[in-house]
């Protein structure tokens, strides 16, 4: 997907366009990521779907809970989606940086030769 050290630097639009892929890739991790949380609040915490909605997005923005669970079944899930969405906001981060980061790099990738 992205050229080689001995290759040159790609072109601003072929740069344009993965940084769009990847926020695109991005934006269907997330949206994968708050339907699972949806779905899980509304169907193990029994909450409807506008406080499903309220309770995964607030998870998944890392700002907390939203509301008071009371089964010990939605408290597991609510600590499982926790941890997930930790792990899930640093793949994100890293998908959506990808493009910018071996940019930078890569232009300013010193050859073995030049040193």
């Amino acid at each position: 997907m992205f050229e080689r050290r001995h290759e040159k630097l790609a072109p601003r639009r072929v740069f344009i366009r993965r940084v769009a892929i990847s926020l695109a890739l991005s934006l269907c991790l997330i949206l994968v990521a708050l339907s699972l949380g949806v779905a899980g609040y509304h169907w193990i915490a029994g909450l409807n779907w506008i406080d499903s909605l309220l309770e995964a997005s607030m998870i998944l923005a890392g700002m907390g809970p939203a509301s008071q669970l009371t089964t010990s079944s939605s408290k597991i899930f609510a600590s499982v989606y926790a941890l997930f969405s930790g792990l899930i906001f640093i793949g994100i981060v890293g998908v959506a940086l990808s493009p910018i980061l071996h940019r930078a790099l890569h232009k300013f990738h010193i050859d073995q030769k030049d040193v």
